[in-house]
């Protein structure tokens, strides 16, 4: 199963991790997308992004009419949030210009803590 951890931490704890895995050639086995904040996290991932994203496990390429189908959305509505998601790489685009979600499964990470 291709999993993407969807996680808060700091820019450079995140580039800390990149340089690790290219000096090493090893790169992690699980893709990981980091936002700077909670905040930032939760303006991208909104609830109907994540619907969207639900829809898309494992569908493979789809037009974005097609995407806006399966959630029962506004075509224009539903490209709006594609848009965001393809600018913080959780979705990618297929050589054809269809979208898709390369993964099944998505795992939000992030801790909370007092001051």
């Amino acid at each position: 199963m291709k999993t993407v951890t969807l996680d808060v931490r700091a820019p450079s704890e995140a580039m800390t991790d990149f340089a690790r895995a290219w000096k090493t050639g090893k790169a992690s086995r699980s893709a990981r997308i980091s936002f700077a904040t909670p905040e930032l996290l939760w303006k991208v991932l909104t609830e109907k992004r994540w619907e969207l994203l639900k829809a898309l496990r494992g569908a493979g390429p789809v037009s974005i009419r097609e995407a806006a189908r399966r959630v029962g959305r506004d075509v224009k509505a539903v490209h709006g949030d594609v848009t965001a998601l393809l600018n913080a790489g959780v979705l990618d685009r297929s050589e054809d210009g269809r979208i898709v979600f390369p993964f099944d499964a998505v795992k939000v990470e992030f801790l909370l803590q007092a001051a």
